[in-house]
């Protein structure tokens, strides 16, 4: 089991982690502590617990805002599948579209060469 020493306005707490898993929880713990420390010069010394859940809140509101763009960008990118399949739809049904004009110009030139070889003195 790892464990982490973190400092939070002033005061040390230790943590346990996985193994493997310190440098990451040191990470977070230095973010958190950088709100902390905002907090601390916005509203001056209001106790560590007031400051540690300013900051939570803080933080939590950037991970809300977060899931929202991600949300949103969930929903552009299921729109732009829709958008590509109907676009796909499209072009399948104007290239089936185009395959029998192609036949049916093939069709008249195999009749009009027909006709003219059956023509008298077409020299055929």
């Amino acid at each position: 089991m790892g464990q982490v020493a973190v400092t939070l306005n002033g005061r040390t707490y230790r943590l346990e982690c996985n193994e493997g898993e310190e440098a990451h929880l040191a990470e977070l713990a230095e973010y958190v502590g950088a709100h902390v420390d905002e907090m601390r010069r916005k509203f001056g010394q209001v106790g560590d617990d007031r400051l540690i859940l300013m900051a939570s809140l803080f933080v939590t509101d950037e991970l809300w805002a977060l899931r929202a763009d991600v949300e949103n960008l969930r929903a552009q990118l299921a729109e732009a599948r829709r958008d590509k399949s109907e676009s796909d739809e499209n072009a399948r049904s104007i290239e089936s579209q185009l395959f029998a004009r192609i036949g049916d110009a093939a069709a008249r030139l195999e009749g009009l060469n027909t006709r003219l070889t059956e023509i008298p003195g077409s020299g055929r």
